[in-house]
C-alpha cells in the first residue's frame, strides 16, 4: 500500500535468501572456469529476480495469471539448468521453487505442483549428480516438500487478511452511508412538514396582507409558532446525535488502548439486561472515556481491564463500570483533577457515584514495585433516581 510496507515485505522475503549460501560459496571457491562462473552468477541472479518477482508481487493477489505461470516456468527452468550444470549444492534452489509455487498458486494447483517439484529435484539429484536417493529424500526432499506446503498456508493467511481488511473498509463505508441516510431521513421528517407549512402560510399571509391585515397577522403568528417548534425539534435531534453511548465508547476504548500499545480486556458490548436510560448511559459513557483517556496519557500501563456488570445493592440495582490498569498510579498526595471532579458531578446528577482507588492490579497482572489505578462508576437502574426518592446514592461497598 505504501513504500514502508514494501520495504518491510522485501525485508522479510530477503531474509530467506540466506539459504542460497551454498550456491554462492560454490561460485566463490573458484573451482570452475571463468565462463562457468560467470554463467553461474548470471543464472543465480536471474533465479533470484524471478523468485522475488513471484513472492513479492503475487502473494496477496494475482492480476495476470499468464505472467505468473511464465515466471514460475522460468524459475523451474533456471533451477533445472543450474542443478544439472553445477553440483549438489545447487539442489537447494528447488526449495525456492516450491516456496514460489505454494505462495502464488491456488490450493488445487499447489497440491500437485509442490510434489512434482520435489520429484523433479530428486530425479535430477539421482540421475545427473549421482547422489543417493535416500539421502536426498531425507534431506532436501523433505525440506522442499514441507516448506512448499507451509507456504500454501501462509498464502491463505495473507489473502484472508487482505480480504478482511477490504471487508472492514467496506463495512465502515456502508455504516457511514447508512448514517448519512438516517440523518437525511430524520431531517426530512423533522423539517419537511414544518418548512412546507411555513412556505404555505407565508404565501397566504402575502395574499391577505393588503385586504385583511388582521388575518395576515394570524398567519404570521402561526409561522412563528411552527418555526419555534421546528427549532426545538432540530435541537433535540442534534442532542441525540451528540449523545455518547456505551457500545460506541467500548469500541473506542478498545481501539485507543490497542493503538497505545496497551493490552486491553474490554467487553464487546454492554450487558443486555442492564439498560439504563439515556442520561445514565451517557454518564457512564463519559466516565469510560475519561478513564481510558487517563490510562493512555498518564498511566504508562501495560494492561487495562474494563468491566461492566449489573449489581444489586441495598438501594436497588445499579450498573457498575470499572476501569483498572497496572500503571504507575497517581502521585502520593495528588488530588483529583478537573476531569474526575466533573465526572463525579455528572454521575451524582443522575443518582450515581464515583470511586477511585490506587494500588490495584489490572486483570490479575502486576508490575514489580507497586502502582495501578481503578476507577469505578455506578448509576442506578430504577426508573427514579435514588436522590429523587429522598434516599442517598447507593454505597459503593454494598454490592451483593
Amino acid at each position: 500500500m505504501n513504500r514502508r510496507q514494501a520495504r518491510v515485505k522485501m525485508g522479510w522475503i530477503g531474509i530467506w535468501l540466506v539459504f542460497m549460501a551454498a550456491p554462492v560459496k560454490d561460485l566463490l571457491d573458484g573451482g570452475r572456469s571463468g565462463t562457468a562462473t560467470a554463467l553461474g552468477w548470471l543464472g543465480l541472479a536471474a533465479f533470484v529476480g524471478c523468485y522475488l518477482t513471484l513472492v513479492f508481487r503475487y502473494t496477496a493477489r494475482v492480476l495476470h495469471w499468464p505472467r505468473v505461470h511464465a515466471t514460475l516456468g522460468a524459475l523451474v527452468a533456471l533451477a533445472a539448468a543450474l542443478s544439472l550444470g553445477m553440483d549438489l549444492a545447487w539442489l537447494g534452489l528447488w526449495v525456492y521453487v516450491a516456496v514460489s509455487a505454494g505462495a502464488v498458486l491456488p490450493m488445487r494447483q499447489a497440491v500437485w505442483a509442490i510434489p512434482a517439484v520435489t520429484a523433479l529435484m530428486l530425479a535430477i539429484g539421482v540421475g545427473a549428480q549421482g547422489a543417493g536417493l535416500l539421502d536426498l529424500a531425507c534431506g532436501i526432499g523433505v525440506t522442499t516438500f514441507l516448506v512448499g506446503i507451509a507456504m500454501t498456508g501462509v498464502r491463505h493467511l495473507v489473502r484472508t487478511t487482505v480480504q478482511l481488511r477490504q471487508a472492514r473498509a467496506t463495512v465502515a463505508q456502508l455504516a457511514a452511508n447508512e448514517e448519512r441516510l438516517r440523518l437525511a431521513r430524520d431531517l426530512h421528517d423533522l423539517l419537511g412538514h414544518s418548512l412546507s407549512l411555513i412556505t404555505l402560510k407565508s404565501e397566504l399571509a402575502g395574499r391577505m396582507l393588503p385586504g385583511h391585515p388582521d388575518r395576515a397577522a394570524q398567519q404570521v403568528a402561526d409561522i412563528e409558532q411552527v418555526s419555534r417548534q421546528a427549532l426545538v425539534d432540530v435541537r433535540a435531534a442534534v442532542t441525540g446525535y451528540r449523545r455518547l453511548t456505551l457500545p460506541g465508547q467500548l469500541a473506542g476504548a478498545r481501539t485507543a488502548l490497542t493503538a497505545a500499545g496497551i493490552e486491553a480486556a474490554v467487553p464487546l458490548e454492554a450487558p443486555e439486561a442492564a439498560a439504563p436510560d439515556e442520561e445514565r448511559e451517557a454518564a457512564l459513557a463519559w466516565a469510560l472515556r475519561e478513564a481510558v483517556t487517563n490510562v493512555v496519557r498518564h498511566s504508562g500501563a501495560e494492561h487495562c481491564a474494563v468491566t461492566l456488570h449489573r449489581r444489586q445493592t441495598l438501594a436497588g440495582p445499579v450498573l457498575e463500570l470499572a476501569v483498572e490498569d497496572d500503571g504507575v498510579g497517581p502521585a502520593p498526595g495528588c488530588g483529583h483533577g478537573n476531569g474526575l471532579t466533573g465526572l463525579t458531578e455528572r454521575l451524582e446528577a443522575v443518582g450515581g457515584a464515583l470511586e477511585v482507588a490506587s494500588g490495584h492490579r489490572a486483570a490479575g497482572r502486576a508490575r514489580t514495585g507497586g502502582g495501578g489505578f481503578r476507577l469505578t462508576a455506578r448509576v442506578p437502574l430504577d426508573p427514579e433516581p435514588a436522590r429523587e426518592r429522598g434516599a442517598a446514592p447507593p454505597a459503593l461497598g454494598s454490592s451483593a
